[in-house]
């Protein structure tokens, strides 16, 4: 029999966005580093069954992963950071429990019991996260030795109650040896005193304590480095060793966050905790701490216009601004991304909104390249396709993914064939000429789950084109999909004969993926979603394509691959 698996929960307090996420992903990385096989589960406390419904601007963007699960941001940190790859389930939600364990009162398996939260409701999470936890995300058979489980919200939340209870059973049931609590909590600076302060922090621990958890380390956010005396007074009142107090100030970059826990010995803490000293090995970090450093020591740029609706999170786009970090970083620069609201670039914005038009627009011609990400509604949709057509006439390098691929379809149609009223269903269900239908296979009563979703092949036409160049692969190329859209294929041959070629399709050959305009230094669409599969030091070729492109390395890149 195989050893028990080790639990590393993570939980948050005070209040919400102080990077538990990035904490998890980093305490992931350091045991990883140490020669353990790491997964990971995130606990969602909403009642959605999935982020799938959700607007990027009530929770950020919507990861996609390669089974068509639609899950947390998060998840999309655990696999970049991890280098895993996760499956819907990983992603624990209220929504997912409270209907499996309806669907078996239903079914009639609980035998006339009264279903209650406890114990049936706990239950179902316990054993949600010991099934979950036994799958390999790694590429390796069997179990990994660590589950990094982290507890979305903050300790208080009524949401989050019936999973802090499950976890109090689990720690018992598991054992001291296999459970390791770390609490990330804030501690502030109160105006010019400059005094760190510990007691939102005891508070937070009481709290937690009194639902019967007790945090074996503090990872405590702040601005500045913890003082000694901080850390002495949060380890009398919190009843955590100094040593095991972490302290995760800000960084430069993300990247630095497994060396500031490597650095304060955060992995000695932790595999004391689990019995897993023999087992490890002292973490080997050096690539980390190579790529940390050279982003720290890039002095270069490149400005790329993000032309979106949801410009005003940036976390609306996360998986796309890390693959141009990742695509940038390759090109030792760093990325200087101006985000441009697209409605402001429409011509009724330079009536009611003049300054912003004209900042907009001079933002836009600043650019070295140009860059429209997914989405989904009709705002800003005129703004996107002039941005498009900016892009096309002044063959500035361009990457459209999923709707931005769309755009230039309908702006391709619009003003090179000359089909003046041409869009897509989604915007205009009356257009004379659809360059952009509803596909057959979608719902239109339903939402959740119902696009195409996860994982797909997409084979390229052409051996030669530059999307098969970059992936480096003359047949075909995996990606994730997150659309209920497609390209018409009635329109594709009037397309290619004005130039614009479909380069990539998927297997039946009628649904179009990738296209590219011939005579233009880098002009791509996908149906795609490059961005959910870029990893640190592993860049997306489509991203990486856009950034060579911008800089004008891109011919000299692609003469190297060919030698």
């Amino acid at each position: 029999m195989g050893r028990a698996m080790k639990y590393v929960v993570v939980t948050g307090g005070v209040v919400s966005g102080l990077g538990k996420g990035v904490t998890a992903s980093s305490i992931g990385v350091v045991l990883k580093a140490c020669g353990l096989r790491v997964t990971s589960i995130k606990i969602d406390p909403y009642l959605n069954t999935d982020a799938g419904t959700m607007s990027p601007f009530e929770h950020g963007e919507v990861f996609v992963l390669d089974d068509g699960g639609e899950v947390d941001l998060d998840l999309g940190n655990y696999e970049r950071f991890l280098d895993i790859t996760l499956t819907r389930d990983n992603n624990i939600t209220t929504g997912k429990i409270y209907q499996s364990v309806i669907d078996k009162e239903r079914r009639g398996d609980y035998l006339g019991k009264t279903v209650q939260v406890v114990p049936h409701i706990t239950d179902a999470i316990k054993d949600w996260i010991g099934s979950v936890a036994a799958i390999p995300v790694d590429g390796n058979d069997g179990p990994a030795d660590v589950c990094v489980i982290e507890l979305g919200g903050t300790v208080g939340d009524i949401e989050s109650m019936p999973f802090i209870e499950a976890l109090r059973q689990l720690s018992f049931s598991v054992g001291k040896d296999n459970f390791c609590l770390i609490h990330v909590s804030l501690v502030p600076v109160l105006g010019v005193v400059g005094e760190q302060k510990t007691k939102p922090t005891q508070h937070s621990v009481r709290e937690l304590r009194a639902l019967g958890l007790t945090p074996n380390l503090l990872a405590c956010r702040s601005a500045q480095p913890l003082g000694q005396s901080t850390k002495e007074k949060l380890s009398q009142f919190c009843h955590v060793p100094v040593e095991n107090i972490l302290n995760i100030h800000d960084v430069p970059n993300l990247w630095h966050v497994p060396l500031l826990l490597r650095s304060q010995n955060a992995h000695d803490a932790i595999l004391k905790q689990l019995d897993c000293v023999s087992i490890a090995t002292p973490p080997d970090l050096v690539g980390w701490t190579k790529m940390a450093e050279l982003y720290d020591s890039l002095t270069g740029s490149v400005k790329i216009a993000m032309v979106g609706k949801y410009t005003g999170l940036a976390d609306s786009y996360l998986s796309v601004v890390k693959a141009l970090l990742h695509a940038c970083v390759a090109c030792s620069l760093r990325p200087s991304i101006e985000w441009i609201a697209a409605s402001y670039l429409e011509d009724e914005s330079a009536i009611m909104t003049p300054d912003a038009h004209n900042a907009a627009w001079e933002s836009l011609k600043s650019c070295s390249c140009i860059l429209v990400p997914g989405g989904f509604g009709d705002r800003g949709v005129p703004g996107m396709i002039l941005a498009a057509k900016y892009a096309r006439e002044n063959k500035i390098p361009y990457l459209g993914i999923c709707l931005g691929m769309q755009i230039s379809v309908i702006e391709y149609s619009r003003f090179v064939l000359g089909l003046e009223r041409a869009n897509s269903e989604e915007f205009d269900s009356s257009t004379p000429y659809p360059a952009v239908i509803f596909m057959p296979e979608g719902s239109r009563t339903h939402m959740g789950s119902t696009m195409r979703l996860g994982s797909r092949r997409t084979f390229f036409k052409d051996a030669g084109c530059l999307a098969s160049k970059l992936y480096q692969n003359p047949t075909f190329v995996d990606e994730r999909h997150r659309h209920r859209y497609e390209v018409n294929p009635d329109f594709v041959s009037k397309l290619e004969t004005a130039d614009l070629k479909f380069v990539g399709s998927d297997e039946s050959g009628k649904r179009m993926e990738v296209l590219e305009l011939k005579d233009h230094p880098y002009y791509v669409g996908v149906q795609f979603h490059p961005e959910f599969k870029s990893r640190p030091g592993k860049p997306s070729a489509l991203f990486l394509g856009l950034i060579l492109a911008g800089t004008g390395k891109l011919q000299t890149y692609l003469e190297q691959l060919s030698r």
